[in-house]
């Protein structure tokens, strides 16, 4: 199955988070298909939370691709976001 979900990286104590399309069977730094987004948990000043590329993800899950809970919510989140943005 594929699965939506985090890959970390980052240093000790600063953690960084790819948001990637891949099979549920790779271990969780392991190979991916593809790169939608990242989440900084930790941004700060002008840095960028969640960076997300909804279309692809809706692309990957009318494929049948699953999102994990984390993934789900940070997609809500980057389409609050993008509302905001685009009333502004």
């Amino acid at each position: 199955m594929v699965k939506i979900r985090l890959t970390r990286g980052g240093a000790k104590k600063r953690p960084f988070y790819h948001i990637i399309v891949t099979d549920s069977r790779s271990a969780r730094d392991g190979r991916n298909i593809e790169r939608v987004g990242y989440y900084n948990p930790v941004a700060t000043g002008g840095e960028q939370r969640i960076v997300l590329d909804t279309a692809r993800v809706d692309h990957w899950v009318s494929k049948g691709a699953q999102m994990t809970d984390k993934v789900r919510a940070l997609y809500k989140d980057a389409g609050k976001v993008a509302a905001a943005t685009a009333a502004a």
